[in-house]
Order: C-alpha cells, then sequence, then structure tokens
C-alpha cells in the first residue's frame, strides 16, 4: 500500500496549469488523450477542456462509475472486478486499455478510488486511489496512492496525480 500523502488539495489554478503544460506537450508530440474516469466523475476530463483549444489534443472521456459501467463501456473483466475490486491497478489498467480501443486516441489515463467519507476498508481505506496511465505504443504504468482529507481534497489530488502521470510518461 502506498504512504499517505497529507491532504493539500491543489487549487483550480494549479490544475489548470497541469493541464495546460500537459496540452502543449501533447500537441509538440501529435498525440491524443482519452480519460477513464471513476471516482473522479469527470474532473479531469472538466479540468482540460477548460483549456483554450484542448479539442486539438484531448477526444474525450469516459466516466464509468459503476462495475458494469466499466464491463460495458471498457470492457474491464468481470473476474478482474472479482479478483481485485474496482480500486486496483488491474482494473485501471484494464479501464484504460479499453478507453484507448474505444478513441481515436494514442494515450490514456485512469482513475478509480475510494475518496469518502464512506466505503473505505482496512485494506483499501478512504483515500485509496488507483491511477494507471497507457499509450498505444505499449508504455504503461499503474500506481496505487493513498490520499489524506476530505472528499474533494482526495479528488482533486487524485486529478492533479493523472495529469502529473501523464507528464511523466511523456517525459520518458
Amino acid at each position: 500500500m502506498a504512504a499517505v500523502i497529507p491532504g493539500r488539495r491543489p487549487d483550480d489554478a494549479e490544475l489548470f496549469a497541469l493541464a495546460q503544460q500537459l496540452g502543449e506537450v501533447l500537441k509538440s508530440k501529435s498525440l491524443i488523450l482519452t480519460t477513464a474516469e471513476s471516482c473522479t466523475g469527470g474532473w479531469i476530463g472538466k479540468v482540460i477542456t477548460a483549456v483554450p483549444g484542448s479539442s486539438a489534443w484531448y477526444e474525450g472521456g469516459f466516466i464509468t462509475y459503476t462495475n458494469t459501467a466499466k464491463i460495458s463501456q471498457l470492457d474491464v473483466r468481470p473476474e478482474t472486478l472479482a479478483s481485485y475490486g474496482a480500486v486496483s491497478e488491474p482494473v485501471v489498467r484494464e479501464m484504460a486499455q479499453g478507453a484507448l480501443q474505444c478513441a481515436q486516441a494514442q494515450i490514456a489515463v485512469a482513475v478509480s478510488g475510494i475518496a469518502g467519507p464512506g466505503g473505505g476498508t482496512p485494506e483499501k481505506p478512504v483515500g485509496t486511489v488507483c491511477l494507471g496511465w497507457m499509450q498505444v505504443a505499449g508504455t504503461q504504468r499503474e500506481r496505487t496512492f493513498r490520499f489524506d482529507g476530505d472528499r474533494e481534497a482526495v479528488r482533486a489530488q487524485a486529478v492533479a496525480a493523472a495529469l502529473r502521470g501523464l507528464l511523466e510518461l511523456l517525459a520518458d
């Protein structure tokens, strides 16, 4: 399990700056992004589309809050959900892969987590967020975070981590 990350909620300006930087990198590499979101409920897409001209590098996203939506929209395997649970690295890997298969994009980010205030377990407490990043070229990463703070702080930190992870993937 990942260490707890202190709960500092990124503000809108910080999230916008990350999205703007991401857009510049994606445009420079002629890449299109898609998103697959669960606990963030479209917040990654909201931040991205706040950047003027983002349609040049962002195709759109999937909001798959329930397991049924993850299965039907992103082809997440029921066996994966049953074995690992929705908040797991194998599930976000399949979410990112499914988003790439359904979109005309070359890079994807996927997120699933427990934002709270309820829903946590001893194994996966509130604040547990799994992120997955994948490129059509085959590069993929997953990471589990444990964010501190209230529901909005956890969700905002997940959005920031998703954007930073994309920037890191594109820098390699």
